[in-house]
């Protein structure tokens, strides 16, 4: 990987006869990894809340790929844990072989507190506690497939309180659209270095990458966040700072399918403030190795999941 260029497409090597997961991924950063997976001749299965999204999205894979471009859905919400055990249960009995399950599903910006179904704060909800309970279904298939799980995380994890506010999850007392979304980045992204130890510790053989988007162009900012939000987006998106959702890709594309990456790193655009350019490794913050936090963020994750890893 040449640090000049960074990482692309061209540098996947024969994926065939491979499976991804993707969840989120009829839209955005999650529908063009799709492309380039399918591009390259790989299974993708795509687990989405909306049918009607996703059978578009299928469509217009077809569409550009030819008919046998071997592409699908399962639905999933990640807002609803109880979604979540059904999807995984139908995965299990339709898919095989996971070679990977990219984390790419987010909400983000949510202006005013909404909590799940479960009673969750949505932003944590969804992009920490469903791919927290999704990936330890899963563990044992894409264990036994020496499979990877790919937690695509955000620059915003560095822009809250760079800690957990585990006296006050839902920010019942301070809710602020950007801490909160900020937290449930640095959440997943602790989870996944807590997932490597206890890989590593019990000499399971699956791979854990962790990577960013960059400021891309995707439906991520929407009617949900506020107004100062979306007014700023549109300037960025304006002036061109914001990257495209096919960029934003590439770095979940490559820590699904690059063989030789570090797993303690951090992965994504290496340009100005990391919003695009060459994709390759970034700073990982020292904060986001809080040991002590890590272990008991996953404690409450497999209580607030009633999920027990087998790790």
């Amino acid at each position: 990987m040449t640090k000049k260029q960074g990482w692309t497409p061209q540098q996947i090597k024969d994926i065939s006869g491979k499976t991804y997961l993707i969840t989120g991924a009829n839209s955005g950063a999650g529908f063009q990894a799709t492309r380039i997976l399918i591009a390259k001749g790989a299974k993708v299965v795509m687990l989405n809340r909306n049918s009607t999204k996703s059978e578009a999205a299928i469509f217009e894979i077809k569409r550009e790929f030819g008919h046998d471009a071997n592409v699908s859905y399962i639905n999933l919400d990640l807002a609803d844990l109880n979604s979540v055990r059904q999807a995984a249960a139908e995965i299990l009995e339709k898919v095989p072989q996971i070679d990977a399950l990219i984390c790419n599903g987010a909400i983000a910006q949510v202006a005013k507190q909404e909590l799940t179904v479960d009673g969750f704060e949505s932003q944590l909800g969804v992009n920490h506690y469903g791919h927290f309970l999704l990936s330890g279904l899963l563990f044992d298939r894409i264990n036994a497939s020496y499979g990877r799980i790919v937690v695509v995380a955000s620059e915003g994890h560095k822009m809250g309180l760079r800690t957990i506010q585990f006296d006050d999850m839902n920010w019942d007392k301070s809710y602020h659209p950007n801490k909160v979304y900020s937290q449930s980045k640095l959440a997943q992204m602790m989870f996944a270095y807590e997932l490597q130890d206890k890989v590593k510790a019990t000499n399971n053989n699956v791979k854990v990458y962790v990577c960013h988007p960059g400021a891309s162009n995707t439906s991520l900012i929407n009617e949900k966040a506020n107004f100062a939000t979306r007014f700023s987006w549109g300037i960025m998106v304006k002036l061109g700072v914001a990257q495209t959702a096919e960029k934003g890709a590439l770095p979940e594309v490559m820590c699904a399918t690059q063989e030789d990456l570090k797993q303690r790193a951090y992965y994504g655009p290496t340009g100005f403030m990391n919003f695009g350019g060459p994709v390759g490794e970034c700073e990982l913050k020292a904060f986001v190795l809080d040991k002590p936090v890590l272990t008991k963020l996953w404690a409450l994750s497999e209580k607030q999941t009633a999920f027990s890893w087998s790790l």
